[in-house]
């Protein structure tokens, strides 16, 4: 999961991969394919630890609001780390 982690996100600081990895091998992602689970929860990490989801969920906007207004501060994180993935409308 390291390897496929750092081909994903070469550039991602070490703390931030360790709770990606962590993450990643949870109970409830075990049915998914293995890229599926990291991809999932490193979108999650920097969601909740790199923009302002968690405040506008606080503010009381539904999920799908709070997840379109920090789109782009995902994605431009993403980049920062190297990754090539982009957000699909479900994310």
């Amino acid at each position: 999961m390291k390897r496929r982690l750092s081909v994903r996100a070469p550039r991602i600081p070490w703390f931030d991969a360790e709770r990606v990895l962590e993450a990643a091998v949870a109970k409830h992602l075990k049915a998914l394919p293995p890229g599926v689970a990291l991809d999932l929860t490193l979108v999650a990490h920097v969601r909740h630890q790199y923009t302002d989801y968690d405040k506008h969920l606080a503010e009381g906007l539904d999920r799908d609001a709070a997840r379109f207004l920090v789109r782009e501060d995902i994605e431009d994180k993403l980049r920062t780390w190297g990754a090539v993935m982009t957000l699909s409308d479900e994310d």
